[in-house]
């Protein structure tokens, strides 16, 4: 299904203006907030949206300022997408599973450093390729063409 374009209401300038560069690297689509939506619809259409929400996560938990909100925010990343029957598991070897788990009650900003990088080779070098053939992609390059 098209991505409502209602999504995209809020943003200052067309979003539609970065299109044609999402195909140069995953980052440019992964650096603005459009591309982060339709890269998003695109994964949830393949059954493993958990790799953009558990990365994007891991970049708003690097962002914290105080130990009391790490730890909590350790703690949701942790239940939501490390353990093992996380209601959204990502797909981490055991090693960096079991280390996240012994060191998850003494969180640090790099916790999650590992994980967030093995997910994010994950979704360059396969759900990207895809993406950039995928009908929401190349919907929104027609979009983007015809105005």
């Amino acid at each position: 299904s098209p991505i409502k374009l209602s999504l995209f209401c809020c943003f200052p300038k067309d979003p539609l203006d970065d299109v044609e560069t999402w195909s140069e690297s995953v980052d440019k689509v992964l650096s603005c907030k459009a591309g982060q939506i339709a890269f998003r619809e695109f994964l949830k259409s393949e059954y493993s949206e958990e790799n953009i929400l558990f990365w994007l996560a891991c970049e708003d938990y690097k962002k914290i300022k105080t130990v009391p909100e790490m730890i909590s925010s350790a703690n949701r990343i942790y239940s939501e997408f490390v353990e093992t029957e996380a209601p959204r598991q990502i797909n981490i070897d055991c090693t960096t599973r079991e280390n996240i788990t012994k060191n998850i009650s003494q969180p640090t900003l790099t916790s999650f450093d590992t994980a967030q990088k093995l997910v994010y080779s994950l979704m360059a070098r396969d759900c990207y390729p895809r993406f950039l053939k995928s009908d929401i992609y190349q919907g929104l390059l027609r979009k983007a063409d015809s105005r």
